[in-house]
């Protein structure tokens, strides 16, 4: 009889693990198929997707001779790589210093920093434009939406994400460490440096990359606050998501897109993989430096 009761638990178990997996992989596959599909089709000619037309790098070539698409993806990549750099620097201070403030404070602090989390796109866009005008009307006359202000609004987009992805970090680190470092006659900004930023390095990186993927496929903040400036020069910036959004206004979207989603996939994966590499190999070393002061 309890045989028979275990066999029955581990048929339950087994089914639950089997549905789960499933479902996992259903979630997969309907995620990476059509980025699969797009990958495929941009390696032919067809101007048309989904129509092959044989294996032709023609789409790469003519993608690199087109100058509208090449200012766009410049003005992308400065934005995303500038804005994720003031988030990571600002996200990370402010992750730190919360991370002293007493428990009353830091729990205000903390509520304050989810809200942009859970606020809608349009909301934010709404409020930084109003703010932009709001500056140029009473403030500074000569204030106006440029370069600038897209920066601002893309950093404001992006500092909740990586303020989340550092505290973790923070609240696992063992805060013996930067005491020890203080008593061993370090200052303050020395043990920050050389204990601190190296203990919570993985949440920084994790938030770098989660600011440089909201920057780069963001619509709603860049078509709001974005002026004249970088590579446009007197022309308004445009970025790869509103050059997309024109283009889809005048007719189809050009086959040349295929090959620039395909290449900005390939390197975005590169540096998760890279990424993924280098924590595993220092957790690896921390791992073994714990077993070998344990022998």
């Amino acid at each position: 009889m309890v045989r028979r009761v275990r066999t029955l638990e581990e048929k339950k178990t087994l089914a639950v693990r089997v549905g789960a997996n499933f479902y996992i992989y259903l979630l997969l596959f309907l995620m990476y198929v059509p980025v699969l599909a797009l990958v495929i089709f941009s390696f032919t000619g067809s101007v048309n997707f989904g129509t092959w037309s044989g294996f032709s790098f023609e789409l790469y070539a003519t993608l690199f001779q087109d100058e509208e698409i090449m200012r766009a993806l410049g003005n992308t990549v400065i934005l995303a790589l500038l804005s994720s750099f003031c988030s990571v620097v600002l996200g990370t201070l402010g992750a730190v210093g919360v991370h002293e403030w007493k428990r009353r404070s830091k729990a205000v602090a903390e509520s304050l920093t989810q809200i942009p989390v859970v606020t809608p796109e349009i909301v934010l866009a709404l409020s930084l434009v109003i703010m932009f005008v709001f500056l140029g009307n009473y403030v500074y006359a000569g204030f106006g939406l440029s370069f600038w202000t897209l920066l601002i609004g893309h950093i404001c987009l992006s500092l909740p994400f990586v303020y989340l992805s550092v505290k973790p970090k923070l609240l696992q680190m063992d805060p013996a460490l930067y005491e020890a470092a203080l008593d061993l006659g370090s200052t303050p900004r020395k043990a920050l440096y050389q204990v601190t930023l190296p203990a919570i390095l993985p949440g920084i990186l994790s938030g770098f990359l989660l600011a440089l993927t909201l920057s780069l496929d963001d619509f709603i903040v860049t078509s709001f606050t974005r002026g004249s400036g970088l590579l446009s020069g007197a022309q308004m910036i445009e970025t790869i998501s509103t050059l997309v959004q024109a283009r889809i206004k005048k007719g189809p979207l050009p086959p040349q897109m295929r090959a620039l989603t395909t290449l900005i996939f390939l390197f975005v994966l590169l540096v998760v993989i890279v990424v993924t590499i280098l924590m595993t190999k220092k957790r690896k070393k921390s791992h073994h430096h714990i077993d070998r002061r344990n022998a």
